[in-house]
């Protein structure tokens, strides 16, 4: 982005064309969570209900549908620059629903595979690295912002998304449910993405077009970033704690359950999840301002402290506050590394970077719950898997200060 583009797009403006794709984002997370990431919890409880099926058989295609997904979002960036980001989004939405009614209609093992390998595509299309390239093509200096902002559905696929699946199924049964929110989706998003997502609006000078066409191949960026000091300080911290963080996500209502009960334990999982919203929204209007890495270290800080009184304090209202308190950093765990992907890096590698980082992260959190569940049972309790995220949240909290010494090309 050159200095003209910037005087003639005013990103501050609540007129300009970019905030509404925002909320397009901020939709396209809501389904893209809601039946991709939380609600692979609703359907290994429904498919145990109706089939029997051990968890672990059940568990394994979740465990699938991560890395198979963590595949396909490394070459989101290479999609969109070829098809735009209008059919890269309409594709993502189909491909969910898809999915959903699949997963709906599963009567044999096999077949749950075969649908959590559609649903990968579908969350390919509707998840992380899906939005920060998109937003990034709208948004150079409020980027921050706008994916701050467009993350809240995210959040709000767990909070709202979930219960109204679940309630379609005490209605409908499992796969009515299923076919009611593929329908619900496609109706909602189609109609939506035609309408506001159409072609960029920050279009390069002849000199900033030649310099990108000089730009190496996202082969050759995948390869440099994967030997740069500071990209690798970058991935391998967020790897690290997204694997602590969604191990201890997926557990944390089995370790409260016996210590508060069910009822609060919820609560708990519930005000962890609106926190997160609340320190993203409050990030987003100084997250481009920041010194990001070091923002990054004291939220990882942040949540050691707040596993350590979980482990160590039975005081239901300590309690309660801790899981505020690592609810806080939670959504921007997922915005702050293209946040320093943009400021450190070569810009024409942006999206290439981000999709590299998005599918490290998914490889290594997608065995976050099943190795915490091992060290759990082997242990006897939840102590042992939880003073390990804390070892990974602080080691995390080191590895992110190291910058590296030249900018990836």
């Amino acid at each position: 982005m050159n200095a003209p583009e910037q005087t003639s797009i005013d990103e501050t403006s609540a007129r300009y064309e970019g905030w509404r794709i925002v909320a397009v984002c901020f939709l396209v997370a809501t389904f893209g969570w809601g039946l991709g990431f939380y609600g692979q919890s609703v359907y290994v409880a429904e498919l145990h209900r109706l089939h029997g099926w051990p968890a672990s058989l059940i568990s394994g295609g979740t465990t699938f549908f991560y890395l198979f997904g963590a595949l396909l979002v490394v070459f989101v960036s290479e999609a969109i620059r070829s098809v735009g980001p209008r059919n890269c989004l309409l594709a993502g939405i189909f491909a969910l629903a898809a999915a959903a009614v699949l997963i709906g209609q599963v009567t044999k093992p096999w077949q749950l595979y075969a649908a959590n390998a559609v649903l990968a595509f579908g969350w390919a299309g509707t998840s992380l690295g899906i939005i920060t390239n998109t937003l990034g093509l709208w948004f150079d200096r409020k980027r921050g912002m706008a994916i701050s902002l467009a993350l809240n559905g995210a959040s709000f696929g767990g909070i709202a998304g979930v219960p109204l699946l679940v309630a379609a199924i005490g209605s409908f049964g499992f796969p009515g449910a299923m076919v009611v929110a593929a329908i619900a989706m496609v109706v909602l998003m189609v109609p939506v993405i035609l309408v506001f997502v159409g072609r960029p609006p920050l279009h390069p000078s002849p000199a900033i077009a030649a310099a990108r066409a000089d730009a190496p191949s996202a082969t050759q960026v995948r390869a440099q970033a994967l030997r740069d000091v500071g990209f690798l300080s970058v991935s391998a911290s967020f790897a690290l704690v997204l694997f602590a963080q969604v191990g201890f996500i997926v557990h944390l209502i089995s370790f409260l359950d016996s210590v508060v009960g069910r009822e609060r334990a919820a609560f708990a999982v519930a005000l962890m999840t609106a926190m997160a919203v609340v320190g993203r929204v409050l990030f987003s209007f100084v997250i481009d301002r920041l010194n990001q890495r070091l923002a990054s270290a004291i939220s990882f800080v942040s949540q050691a402290v707040a596993l350590a009184i979980i482990i160590n304090v039975r005081n239901d209202i300590a309690l309660i506050g801790s899981c505020a308190l690592f609810g806080f950093s939670v959504g921007n765990l997922i915005t702050l590394p293209a946040l320093i992907v943009q400021r450190e890096f070569d810009p024409r590698s942006f999206g290439v970077l981000i999709s590299l980082i998005t599918a490290i992260n998914q490889i290594t959190y997608a065995f976050g719950p099943g190795v915490i569940g091992l060290l759990r049972d082997a242990s006897g309790s939840y102590a042992l898997p939880f003073y390990g995220c804390i070892g990974l949240e602080l080691a995390a909290a080191v590895l992110i200060m190291i910058r590296g010494w030249r900018k990836l090309m």
